[in-house]
């Protein structure tokens, strides 16, 4: 109630700003990975509570939200993406009209989603663009909302989608909505391998529901301790999920496997599936392993970890002046300038062996 509170005295102080004609706004939506997932139980309401630690990676959606009359739209080129009300960037944009105290539905807003984050695998990608949408809209809108007010309005619609707002390295308790930045992790460099079948949310907490209920006992596995500026065991690289679900999808193990061959020095599943991760300390490290990998069934994707201060470089919504021109954001020479044009490189699939729905 204290967030509903704040958001009423929010939209009846002034929320907006209407100081020049609103323009286009374009920003990364950038993935996560989970180093580490412990289910500690059921809660009344029937969701799980969770310790997990949140990592950011550089693989990244692209949006844009392009001011202009009519009703709002999404428009995505990615086949399987639906552009209804079931997408979370429709349901943002959403809940962040209605905590405006506007009436009827949300208006004059085009959507454009650039889609890179593969969907059901695991790596946060409908959180992402929903956070991505609340940081773009408050600038297209011109709100004078601080960061407390768009974290009042992304627990509202899914549990990690708080964790993008400011990204980095955090540790995720409850439903994986109350979130405690963790000092940043040293970089590494990650590769990413993505099979040919996806799993929601719901299945996997399912699958792992009728795991527990049926007197399941957890598999024997070995923890790999990452290193990082934390206490000792802080990251263990242990999922809960991954045991029921490898039941299902044997290939998760198989993708460990391959990852460990390939020389990554820790392996694990991320969030609820169905990617499986490896890390590395260098890069040529991990572009052997993409070498190794590339002729396999699944997708090959190399990606390395961010700061929070690089999420929060990365992630900053910018305003587009002219088509195609967007200060800091995919190839303008801003970008280039320093460097970050090599970003997209290796932020994006290395091969794609078949097609992914």
């Amino acid at each position: 109630m204290r967030g509903r509170s704040r958001w009423r005295n929010f939209a009846k102080r002034g929320h907006c700003v209407r100081s020049r004609k609103p323009l286009p706004v374009v920003v990364r939506a950038c993935a996560k990975l989970n180093l580490d997932l412990t289910v500690l139980g059921v809660r009344a309401d029937g969701f799980h509570d969770l310790r997990t630690v949140f990592q950011s990676i550089a693989l990244h959606d692209r949006i844009e939200c392009e001011p202009r009359e009519g009703p709002f739209a999404i428009e995505c080129s990615t086949v399987g993406v639906p552009l209804d009300e079931s997408n979370l960037i429709w349901k943002a944009a959403d809940a962040l009209w209605r905590s405006l105290g506007r009436r009827g539905p949300v208006q004059d807003v085009l959507v454009r989603l650039e889609k890179r984050i593969p969907t059901q695998a695991g790596l946060g990608g409908g959180s992402a663009d929903a956070a991505a949408t609340l940081a773009a809209l408050a600038r297209v809108w011109q709100m004078a909302a601080s960061p407390e007010d768009l974290a009042d309005v992304a627990g509202t619609l899914g549990a990690d989608v708080p964790f993008f707002l400011s990204g980095g390295t955090a540790l995720g308790l409850g439903r994986g909505d109350e979130i405690d930045p963790l000092d940043d992790w040293p970089r590494h460099w990650v590769v990413l391998l993505v099979p040919g079948f996806g799993v929601s949310s719901r299945e996997a907490f399912g699958w792992y529901d009728a795991w527990r209920d049926g007197g399941g006992s957890p598999p024997e596995r070995r923890p790999d301790m990452v290193p990082g500026p934390w206490p000792p065991g802080t990251v263990r690289m242990m999922n809960d999920l991954e045991g029921p679900l490898a039941v299902r999808y044997p290939e998760i193990e198989q993708m460990k496997a391959a990852l460990r061959g390939a020389g990554a020095f820790a392996s694990a599943m991320s969030g609820s599936g169905s990617t499986v991760f490896g890390l590395f300390r260098a890069r040529r490290e991990a572009q052997a392993a993409v070498d190794a990998l590339s002729g396999s069934d699944w997708t090959v994707i190399l990606t390395e970890s961010l700061t929070r201060s690089e999420y929060a470089r990365q992630c900053r919504p910018v305003t587009r002046r002219r088509r195609g021109a967007a200060t800091g954001v995919d190839g303008n020479s801003s970008v280039a300038a320093t460097g970050e044009n090599q970003f997209r490189s290796y932020a994006t699939p290395v091969r794609r062996q078949g097609s992914r729905r």
